[in-house]
């Protein structure tokens, strides 16, 4: 059965930078649009960042844009999020999520599989 696994996460202080990595359990996600998604206590989960099957196209929610950087590899069955300028508020536990189709978005109803998650908490 495909699986995701997140790691990556930790606990850093603002400004600091981390790399989430997501590994897939097998290629069958090298066709399909990934993404990664947060929950902070309280809220709902968001949208973070988009990649389409051949990277082609990435999308970013305004508040990362400029901090964070998406990227796969798959060669690897990889997905990564690179976390630079961390602030407080990007604390959260981040999903990473597989696409039904090829194009990335950001809406959650468009994944159909997703990773257990890994706990980021930034300190001020």
């Amino acid at each position: 059965q495909a699986r995701l696994v997140e790691s990556g996460g930790g606990l850093v202080q603002a400004g600091a930078s981390l790399r989430l990595s997501c590994a897939a359990s097998n290629r069958m996600f090298s066709n399909n649009a990934m993404g990664w998604f947060r929950q902070a206590p309280g809220k709902e989960r968001e949208f973070v960042a988009g990649i389409s099957w051949n990277s082609g196209t990435k999308n970013y929610a305004d508040s990362v844009k400029g901090r964070f950087t998406i990227s796969r590899d798959n060669a690897k069955n990889a997905l990564y999020l690179q976390m630079d300028s961390l602030l407080p508020e990007d604390t959260a536990v981040y999903y990473c999520a597989a696409a039904r189709g090829s194009v990335a978005g950001s809406g959650s109803e468009r994944y159909n599989y997703w990773g257990q998650g890994t706990q980021v908490t930034v300190s001020s």
